[in-house]
């Protein structure tokens, strides 16, 4: 693959505990629960959930770029591209990994609740250009199209594009808000994935306005693993991905051994934590 592409900026990590039983989060919101559910494979509920708030805030653009996430991710999972071989070996990304296809009903689903969260945000930083709130749906949406134009559709610089701009937007919410953790990742997965490129392709995509640096991408996606809320748990999959890249089997296992536990129905981490041992 010519651009390895964002490895799913969005993302998708809400860092709430284990269990599925809302019971055992009595102070969950909402969004909290339906990105907890979507985690753990939950994705009809998450759904519910998320429709739900949706309907009671529809003002929110975060309601729809979550649903957008809901769909996007039940989309990989059904694909299996959510397997972190395909981000450990970059030549699982070549060829058909799937015999399966797309769902054109899925895409036609996920393209009108990015285009929905786009609208919402765009009219509310028409009125407020510092809404975190809109500015951070907007950095979540344009990374959803990023992956799915890169880990579905294949299409490169369209994913890349997506990417750089979302990056852009992130950095627009850090400047208002440097402790809004969750928006690090976008820029931290920019550096990180373009860095493995090589040199040539590297000095291109820096004319291009993208950024390539890898130190500066694993220290932006820590900064959300450690304390991101949405994208926490998301943002410490990536870590154990780049930490099986760098040979470093140890911290790979920790993070998908907690990870395994906290979402006890997401076959993922269980799956590639056997594969480690």
């Amino acid at each position: 693959m010519v651009l390895t592409t964002p490895i799913l900026f969005a993302f998708l990590a809400f860092a709430p505990p284990s269990a599925t039983n809302p019971q055992a989060h009595p102070a969950e919101t909402p969004i909290e629960l339906g990105y907890r559910q979507m985690y753990d494979l939950e994705f009809d509920a998450a759904r519910q959930t998320f429709a739900a708030y949706k309907s009671q805030n529809p003002d929110d653009p975060v309601g729809p770029v979550s649903m957008a996430a809901a769909y996007l991710f039940a989309e990989f999972d059904r694909l299996r591209i959510l397997q972190s071989a395909f981000f450990v070996h970059d030549e699982n990304f070549r060829g058909e990994h799937s015999p399966l296809g797309p769902s054109q009903g899925m895409r036609a689903a996920f393209d009108r609740e990015i285009d929905l969260a786009q609208r919402i945000a765009s009219r509310r930083l028409a009125s407020n250009p510092r809404d975190t709130n809109a500015l951070f749906a907007s950095v979540l949406a344009l990374g959803l199209s990023s992956d799915y134009a890169g880990l579905i559709e294949k299409r490169d610089l369209a994913a890349l594009s997506a990417m750089k701009q979302s990056r852009q937007l992130s950095e627009k919410l850090l400047s208002i808000d440097p402790h809004y953790y969750d928006a690090y990742i976008a820029g931290g997965v920019e550096n990180y994935i373009l860095s493995q490129k090589g040199l040539a392709l590297r000095w291109l995509l820096r004319l291009g306005g993208a950024e390539t640096d890898k130190a500066e991408g694993l220290r932006r996606v820590k900064l959300t693993a450690e304390k991101g809320h949405y994208l926490k748990p998301f943002a410490r999959l990536l870590v154990a991905v780049a930490a099986l890249r760098d040979g470093d089997i140890a911290t790979a296992k920790n993070i998908l051994g907690d990870l395994s536990q906290q979402f006890p129905h997401n076959r993922l981490y269980s799956e590639e934590l056997s594969r480690l041992r």
